[in-house]
């Protein structure tokens, strides 16, 4: 197997299921309706909409980034998108441009050349191979922060099913 593929399996198991630390992106998102999305459980506190949006904001930097373009995204409104329609209809775009935009990076992670994944994903910064696992590291991190806040919020987690890898 390339490493290539190794990393978009460790992607695809952050947002669609199989992770080894507990429930991915998709199933921490399954069943939350919008006025769940937008509320926050205290002060100061994200919610669960706004963590989708960041999620989706820095997958997609990694992707422009893999495509040559800078993408300057930190302490830019586009680092924690504001929620400014919490309709149903909104949430479902905001979940449909996760979507897309993890399917976009896995597919971009797929079409790279094992031997150029050590060289900078652009001018000054890290590797690919850094930048990719970090962005999944970032999706990971904040996955954790949506049980959190549905978890504050009074609603249920999907139960933790453990992968069993073959030996």
């Amino acid at each position: 197997m390339r490493e290539v593929e190794r990393i978009a399996d460790q992607l695809k198991r952050a947002h669609e299921g199989g992770a080894w630390h507990g429930p991915s992106v998709n199933e921490l998102l399954e069943g939350v309706t919008a006025e769940q999305a937008a509320a926050r459980p205290g002060e100061g506190a994200h919610s669960v909409w706004e963590l989708v949006s960041h999620i989706e904001a820095w997958e997609r930097a990694i992707l422009l980034r893999l495509g040559g373009e800078s993408a300057e995204f930190y302490n830019t409104p586009e680092d924690w998108p504001r929620v400014t329609d919490a309709s149903e209809e909104s949430w479902r775009q905001t979940r449909e441009k996760l979507a897309a935009t993890y399917a976009a990076l896995r597919d971009a992670t797929l079409a790279l050349d094992d031997a150029r994944l050590d060289e900078p994903i652009n001018d000054g910064r890290s590797s690919r191979y850094v930048s990719l696992h970090g962005a999944i590291q970032h999706t990971l991190y904040h996955a954790g922060q949506i049980a959190f806040v549905k978890r504050a919020l009074g609603q249920r987690l999907p139960p933790v099913v453990p992968e069993v890898q073959p030996t």
